[in-house]
């Protein structure tokens, strides 16, 4: 009950702070925006370009097994099937 008391308030303080200095709080808003923007694009420019290296590593197939290890994996598979019997 305290906490819905002191939002209440809080709010109530937040609204009339805004009303009475709106041209501060524009001031900040537009001071502030850039920044973030800035930020923002760049987390998503980098983001991006991780994406794009590892479509890159998938097309070149990069984590397909070689020609040895198909063949390796045939022979502890017939190994593992020997052990079964």
């Amino acid at each position: 009950m305290k906490t819905l008391i002191g939002g209440a308030i809080a709010v109530l303080l937040g609204i009339i702070g805004i009303a009475v200095w709106f041209g501060a709080f524009l001031q900040l808003l537009a001071g502030a925006l850039p920044p973030i923007l800035l930020l923002g694009g760049g987390l998503a420019l980098y983001l991006g370009f991780d994406e794009l290296k590892d479509s890159w590593k998938k097309d070149e197939g990069v984590d397909a097994p070689e020609k040895d290890d198909k063949q390796k994996i045939e022979a502890l598979e017939k190994e593992l099937a020997a052990l079964k019997k």
